[in-house]
């Protein structure tokens, strides 16, 4: 497992770094987004979406627990979770959200916490903190991944994000 550190200085910032992560991220790909309220998690997936080419407005599923964006012919690709207001694991699995691995897209989950039992192993784990308009960002990665990850790195150094390996 890789893990890197970084800082968003702006919203903006948080959403190209979801949009960089979009471009390299492939189904079954499981995201997890922790963070307090406000901290960006929605921005990020907004970024993702994006960078998936899928051109759906991004909304916190708060209410409904997982929002399901679609390509251009339909098939749903992005897979947005809030497990907010689940009280525990059980309730995930008695609801049968568990059964979205399985499906050919990229799973986003909010407040993955909750769940954390449920969770595959192998993930993109992102630990947002922070206020106003600095976060800073903990993102760790399957090293499986590092090429991909590698391409969203330049992409971001591009727009001055910095980036540090605790691990080195």
């Amino acid at each position: 497992m890789t893990v890197w550190k970084t800082v968003s200085t702006s919203v903006e910032m948080t959403e190209k770094l979801g949009e960089a992560i979009g471009k390299v991220a492939a189904p079954f790909d499981v995201i997890t987004l922790d963070g307090d309220l406000g901290a960006g998690k929605t921005a990020f997936t907004r970024g993702l979406a994006r960078g998936m080419g899928l051109s759906s407005r991004v909304t916190s599923p708060t209410f409904t627990i997982v929002n399901e964006y679609n390509d251009q012919q339909g098939v749903p690709r992005l897979f947005h979770f809030d497990t907010y207001r689940l009280s525990c694991v059980d309730d995930f699995y008695d609801a049968g959200l568990d059964e979205y691995f399985d499906r050919e897209g990229v799973c986003a989950i909010e407040w993955s916490s909750v769940i954390a039992e449920a969770l595959p192993e192998e993930r993109i784990a992102l630990s947002i903190s922070g206020n106003d308009n600095t976060r800073e960002i903990s993102i760790s990665f399957p090293d499986r991944l590092n090429e991909a990850f590698s391409k969203v790195k330049e992409t971001m150094e591009k727009e001055g994000m910095r980036f540090e390996d605790p691990g080195m």
